[in-house]
């Protein structure tokens, strides 16, 4: 709780008290003079950062509220609407869930005059899903010659066309996915 030099790491099960850990190491590094806007508090679920807000606000007040806290994709969505401009996006994007990413890859599948029985929108959805988590980019991806043949071996050798041409589409609608926050805040610090 009061070491406020370097990163620390709290590994604890279940029940341990890692929430309580974490809220008091805040709560202190407020107190020791740290501003609230320099700290940045990752989670993975929206109802974890809403606890520890909650907590850390009965311990030092409103200040708290100037905190970056939040889940990955929150945060991510926060610095992007930022920042988008120099990655070539607006910074009122859409972002788009998973029907509206079905839906646009169904309509690629039909435009590229793929067979829609090979090619499943839910599988190809995986596979683009699985690049963009593994920070592989859409000309990567088509250089990958080990993606390519698992997606021959799979019975869809033009994922790649989707991909590229997805992420076509999303650019030009002025949309990311959820897992391109992830992949363009990359890009974005990588980039600049």
């Amino acid at each position: 709780v009061t070491i406020t030099d370097g990163p620390v790491m709290v590994i604890a099960g279940p029940g341990s008290g890692k929430t309580r850990v974490l809220t008091f190491r805040l709560a202190y590094l407020i107190q020791s003079g740290i501003k609230p806007h320099q700290i940045l508090s990752l989670t993975f679920t929206n109802k974890a950062a809403r606890e520890m807000t909650e907590r850390i606000s009965q311990l030092v007040g409103p200040e708290v509220r100037r905190v970056w806290s939040g889940t990955f994709h929150s945060i991510f969505a926060r610095i992007l609407r930022v920042e988008a401009s120099k990655i070539g996006y607006p910074p009122s994007f859409s972002i788009y869930d998973t029907e509206d990413s079905k839906s646009l890859i169904t309509e690629i599948i039909k435009e590229l005059n793929l067979n829609v029985k090979s090619y499943n929108t839910n599988a190809v959805r995986s596979r683009i899903s699985s690049a963009k988590s593994n920070l592989i980019t859409p000309i990567m991806y088509e250089k990958d010659t080990s993606l390519i043949e698992q997606d021959a071996e799979n019975g869809m050798p033009e994922t790649y066309r989707i991909y590229r041409k997805y992420t076509q589409n999303c650019i030009k609608a002025g949309a990311m996915d959820f897992d391109d926050l992830l992949l363009q805040l990359f890009r974005l610090f990588q980039e600049n």
